[in-house]
């Protein structure tokens, strides 16, 4: 099993240590520096977000991917504000214009507030789910019809619609914890995604993805998500990662937000906010800031050298994980440091593990 390497390309260079409440301006010399450098570090894609006030994650991807020549993009894409025809032709456009380059990161979207700014008022989670079953239905048959086809279905009807432009290579990576978002994932995630937990919760959350999608026949890689801490020695990386936590409560208090009490709306970050009741799990794993901010989005981290974190990184291969993002605090030169001392490492040690299962195998 191969190992890939998804970064990610905020639309500037913050993050919880420069500003308790994250700047969505948009910076194009950021944009184009963070494209260039994770390219040249070995990065396979990156992720480029979506936020309800946030700029448009395609359109900033197209612009990234003018800008460099190999490196893939994973577009965050909430279902249910556009027609799926049309985002599936629109993803379809970008991945020829960027050639083959482009995958969709499918975000059904929790958070009734969130929802709302775009005007879904008046869904609930698990209606959400199932009208993302039905657009991912509709933008895979976009992709792949010879010829027109008519759908009538609870959230879209639609006739004799039909996509001239098709995608090449165009996988969906498709994150949500809750049972609903399993069975969607079992039906249409060619990589599931996770947050990073502890070994025990990953494995457990992989069988479930494994039965769900073994009923309709089909095997989704598993991308996890983490915030490399990383240092020349074990101590200097603990006492970066606790630097780290201590600004993000600093800024936290200085802007009024709650460091404890939070009651986050989906259940990926509450099973997450569970784990981070202790600061440290299994061997490296860190959740001082998930603790701190309500484990809000991708919020826990590796700590250690980069020998260990690798280790570590490979502990999870081991029970199925072939993709891993990562993203640090310093978001541009923590993507240069992984690039230069992380993932060299757990390639080779992935190598070294598929030599070894060939030598066994014969």
């Amino acid at each position: 099993m191969s190992v890939k390497f998804i970064g990610y390309i905020g639309f500037n260079n913050g993050s919880e240590t420069q500003s308790a409440v994250r700047s969505r301006a948009l910076d194009t010399d950021y944009v184009d520096a963070a494209a260039k450098a994770q390219e040249e570090g070995g990065f396979d894609r990156v992720l480029i977000p979506f936020g309800s006030n946030s700029p448009e994650s395609q359109i900033v991807a197209a612009h990234a991917a003018a800008r460099t020549t190999r490196l893939g993009f994973l577009v965050a894409h909430r279902p249910g504000f556009t027609q799926p025809t049309v985002a599936a032709r629109q993803l379809a456009t970008l991945d020829q214009l960027s050639g083959g380059r482009v995958a969709v990161h499918i975000i059904t979207g929790g958070a009734d507030d969130e929802m709302a700014r775009d005007g879904d008022t008046k869904t609930v989670k698990a209606e959400r789910y199932a009208r993302t079953d039905e657009y991912l239905t509709i933008l895979r048959q976009e992709w792949t019809a010879a010829k027109p086809f008519d759908h009538q279905g609870k959230y879209y009807d639609i006739r004799q619609a039909y996509s001239a432009i098709k995608p090449d290579n165009l996988p969906v990576f498709f994150g949500g914890s809750s049972d609903e978002a399993i069975e969607v994932a079992g039906r249409h995630a060619d990589v599931y995604a996770l947050w990073g937990e502890t070994l025990a919760a990953v494995q457990d959350t992989v069988r479930a993805v494994r039965k769900s999608a073994a009923r309709y026949g089909r095997s989704p890689g598993f991308s996890l998500s983490l915030r490399p801490v990383i240092a020349d020695t074990e101590e200097a990386a603990w006492k970066r990662a606790a630097e780290i936590e201590e600004q993000v409560r600093e800024n936290r208090v200085a802007a009024g937000l709650p460091l404890t009490g939070h009651r986050p709306p989906n259940a990926g970050s509450l099973r997450l906010l569970d784990t981070a009741s202790s600061n440290r799990q299994d061997k490296r794993l860190w959740t001082g800031v998930a603790a701190l901010t309500g484990a809000a989005g991708n919020s826990t981290g590796l700590v250690g050298a980069p020998e260990q974190v690798a280790d570590a990184m490979l502990d999870y291969y081991d029970i199925g994980i072939d993709h891993f993002l990562i993203r640090g605090f310093d978001p541009l030169g923590d993507s240069i440091l992984y690039g230069r001392e992380l993932l060299p490492l757990v390639r080779a040690k992935v190598a070294e593990r598929e030599v070894a299962g060939l030598a066994l195998a014969g």
